[in-house]
């Protein structure tokens, strides 16, 4: 006997982590995901606060700790490489810019998708093409496999949610552009100082980073402040060309940088900014993550937001023994504040990670060097603090089957 039919789309970080929680709690779980296989790389990103709680409570902390990167601190450079500013991990406790636990998205997915395979139908290379709701469940159509009928739907699928267009509408009244555009990608060599994220910007809105991954390779960061480009999201090449372009001449080491992307595997691309929502269910389908309340990269708070809203979201329906009339709705009234908490911005939004005026870069270094100390520490550490504003609730797990 299950509690009911359960069809997850994504299987990044949000998808297999209701995937874990969903299964414990007795449904029976479908994951489909677009890519052929789980997808590498990606920026690095940190656990805070309830998030880690989250993956303690699930048993996997020891598993990401054996899969973090060795990161130490950030550092901002000039063209010849020398340190202008730094701030070492331990500068805020390990709560800072910097986490103590710090670990590529492509891995964490890895160790979620580790501890749900058996308990999981993952569906991969393939997608929803079309989602009919009834009275008796949602009727699925996919892009490969048969048609099937599920009693819920729910969108882990990212800021470009297909469950969210077929649901919801078109995506342009949801997503609010910050600006600016963001890539990353893994590089076959170290790159800087081992165990540091070093950061160089140019005049005119343009910064290059790179930070260690595992052993001696390193991943590429690029950002920059940018109008609304026109592109094909899934034309790699021309987004590739794209970024060659906005980058050419830039000094430090962003032509090696640029040289290595041409073959990177894990390339990824897109705009900062923020999905917006006055409501994050529909009918027997929700959604979770980026695809209902993306926070963007420059919070540093969408994968601990994507945990947790998995987390209660689970346990929201388990607890109302399936019935999504009354999980949603709890869901909803439980996260929507602390959503709204995560989403505020750093100072000077993508002008915090890009600035355009060399008065601009210098400012910068000179608050990163002060910043540890008072009245500054006060200020800043309170920033860092957004994570710990949640409580997660204790919902009743079965034991173990």
């Amino acid at each position: 006997m299950t509690r009911g039919t359960v069809l997850i789309s994504g299987a990044s970080i949000a998808g297999p982590t209701l995937a874990y929680w969903l299964h414990r709690y007795g449904f029976a779980v479908t994951v489909v995901e677009r890519a052929p296989a789980l997808r590498p790389g990606g920026q690095a990103v940190d656990l805070r606060g309830a998030s880690r709680e989250a993956v303690e409570r699930m048993g996997l902390m020891a598993a990401v700790k054996r899969s973090c990167v060795d990161e130490r601190g950030i550092a901002y450079v000039d063209a010849n490489g020398k340190w202008l500013a730094s701030l070492p991990m331990e500068a805020f406790g390990g709560k800072g810019i910097v986490s103590d636990i710090e670990i590529l998205r492509g891995d964490l997915a890895a160790v979620l998708y580790e501890a749900t395979e058996a308990g999981v139908e993952y569906l991969f290379d393939d997608a929803i093409a079309a989602l009919d709701q009834h009275d008796g469940g949602v009727d699925v159509t996919f892009e490969r496999a048969a048609p099937r009928t599920f009693d819920l739907v729910l969108g882990a699928d990212g800021t470009h949610s297909r469950v969210r267009a077929l649901t919801f509408g078109d995506e342009a009244q949801f997503i609010n552009p910050l600006g600016g555009y963001t890539a990353f990608f893994s590089v076959p060599e170290l790159i800087g100082e081992p165990g540091w994220l070093l950061m160089y910007s140019a005049p005119g809105g343009r910064t290059v980073a790179v930070r260690p991954e595992h052993g001696h390779r390193a991943q590429a960061m690029f950002a920059f402040q940018s109008p609304p480009l026109r592109y094909d999201r899934r034309d790699v090449e021309q987004q590739k060309r794209l970024l060659a372009e906005v980058y050419a001449g830039m000094g430090w080491q962003t032509p090696r940088l640029l040289d290595a992307m041409w073959s990177a595997p894990d390339f990824y691309f897109d705009l900062y900014c923020q999905v917006k929502m006055p409501q994050w269910t529909n009918g027997r389908v929700a959604l979770v993550g980026d695809a209902a309340w993306s926070p963007s990269p420059l919070t540093g708070m969408g994968t601990g937001l994507a945990i947790v809203g998995a987390y209660v979201l689970a346990g929201e329906l388990a607890a109302a023994g399936g019935d999504h009339r009354v999980a949603f709705a709890r869901y909803e009234a439980a996260l929507r504040p602390y959503v709204t908490q995560c989403q505020k911005l750093p100072p000077g939004g993508v002008n915090g990670i890009a600035p355009k005026t060399h008065t601009a870069i210098r400012l910068r270094a000179l608050s990163t060097r002060v910043m540890t100390r008072w009245p500054m520490r006060a200020l800043i550490a309170k920033m860092f603090e957004r994570a710990d504003g949640f409580a997660l609730t204790d919902y009743p797990v079965p034991a173990e089957r």
